[in-house]
Parts: C-alpha cells; structure tokens; sequence
C-alpha cells in the first residue's frame, strides 16, 4: 500500500516526502476533529466507577507516633 502511495505521488523524493508528512498531518487532523468525537459517543469511558465502595479500606491507616 505504502509502495503504491509513494508511485502515485508526483515530483522527486523531496517533493513525495513533503507531501506524504501533508497527507498524514491531515489524517490526524481529521482523526482528531472528526473521527475520534463521533466514536467516543459509543465508548462506556466515561464511566469513572471501579467498584462499589464499602466504605473500609484495604489496609490499616499508618500508625502516628504519640507525642511525649
């Protein structure tokens, strides 16, 4: 697939490179404006909940030492 991109594109090497590095920036920017807000509205992330808490913890709390 690369291989055919960088046949189809016209000019020397410079000229392919910095087009190629224009075709990715805007697949990202598309991505990113685009693609990911319409995706994320069927992704359950937004559910920040790990368990139920019962209110007790795992382990003690850190001994303090008593003032003298």
């Amino acid at each position: 697939m690369y291989a055919a991109l960088w046949r189809t594109l016209p000019g020397p090497v410079l000229v392919r490179v910095l087009l190629l590095l224009l075709l990715v920036g805007l697949v990202v920017v598309a991505c990113f404006e685009w693609l990911f807000p319409l995706v994320a509205s069927w992704l359950p992330y937004d559910e920040t909940t790990v368990g139920t808490d019962t209110g007790g913890t795992a382990y003690p709390p850190f001994p303090t030492p008593e003032p003298s």
